[in-house]
């Protein structure tokens, strides 16, 4: 597969899984999140507003893999 295409895949599959991802967080914050002492608040929200990077750096990385020659 060229770089080209696997890079619209890739950004494809990016946006479902923010799309998915965005609601499951906002609702977790909601539901749990707000009834615990602001510390604990401010480490939930600044968890969750970067946990999505994790599962997506190996797609990241596949998208820019070199096309093989």
């Amino acid at each position: 597969m060229q770089k080209r295409t696997r890079k619209l895949v890739g950004t494809v599959l990016i946006l479902l899984f923010v799309l998915i991802y965005g609601p499951v967080a906002m609702a977790l914050a909601e539901s749990r999140i707000l009834a615990a002492p602001q510390a604990i608040q401010v480490l939930a929200f600044v968890v969750l507003g970067l946990a999505w990077v994790v599962p997506l750096l190996p797609l990241i990385r596949w998208m820019e893999r070199p096309d093989p020659e």
